[in-house]
């Protein structure tokens, strides 16, 4: 990050967070069992209502080993911010790509985090708003705001995130019995401290945020947690699925 004294200091926090979420900052990796790395992939079950890939892109994906997680688990919620209007571009830039695609052993562990919730909560399931963002995506993502003021919103495609290799998610839960999702206290995407979970115990303190969302985010980050994925401090919905340098070091960028 460029560091202009001209910006003010609430643009800098956005600055920041969108940096981390590119995995240059703020990840606070946790240890990582050898599991994550040298346990093989079990099998891959199939059920009769996955979804059919429905693009030349998702079959290319397919072909290139990134998996649907709802071929694996039917349960999860999938609803891809990014492939409707209703984001912070104001339009639809993944076009074809409606399906959560990770890395398989990425996708493996979101099924045994859904796994984990509906143990603990039988009303609740994980809801993906995005997962592998390949870089073809990316660079449209950076033409739509280069040289606008929503340009620092978007990850450099010349260094990527951790989305682009398929393994990392965005992540919120859904109650599947009132057929709504869980109240966090922001909205996805939201650039604001309110996001950040390191200062959570201080907004809730000056009743920024309630007790019930800061219970729900426990539940959630608690439930990732439990499935060997790792947060992020400065937003409450990202995850990964193994340490940056992990990733980077282990796969390729999808393109």
């Amino acid at each position: 990050m460029i560091h202009n004294p001209a910006i003010s200091p609430f643009f800098r926090s956005i600055l920041f967070i969108l940096a981390a979420c590119a995995g240059a900052a703020g990840f606070q990796p946790q240890a990582m069992a050898e599991t994550d790395m040298r346990e093989p992939l079990a099998a891959i079950r199939v059920p009769e209502e996955a979804p059919i890939p429905s693009s030349a892109l998702e079959q290319r994906l397919i072909q290139e080993g990134l998996v649907d997680v709802r071929a694996m688990d039917p349960d999860i919620r999938v609803d891809l911010k990014y492939a409707q209007a209703d984001n912070f571009m104001g339009m639809n830039v993944y076009g074809d790509l409606q399906g959560a695609y990770l890395r398989p052993q990425a996708a493996r562990k979101l099924v045994k985090a859904n796994q984990i919730l509906r143990e603990r909560h039988p009303d609740l399931c994980i809801l993906v708003v995005d997962a592998l963002r390949p870089r073809s995506i990316q660079h449209k993502m950076w033409k739509i705001v280069a040289g606008t003021p929503m340009q620092p919103y978007v990850a450099n495609p010349h260094y990527g995130s951790m989305h682009n290799f398929g393994a990392a998610v965005d992540v919120t839960l859904y109650n599947v019995k009132t057929d709504e999702r869980l109240d966090m206290g922001t909205p996805i995407d939201f650039f604001g401290p309110m996001a950040q979970p390191r200062l959570e115990a201080r907004h809730s303190r000056e009743g920024k945020l309630s007790e019930r969302q800061v219970e729900n985010r426990l539940i959630l980050r608690n439930t990732m947690r439990a499935a060997g994925w790792h947060m992020l401090n400065i937003e409450w919905w990202h995850f990964n699925a193994f340490p940056r340098d992990y990733i980077r070091r282990t796969y390729t960028i999808i393109e």
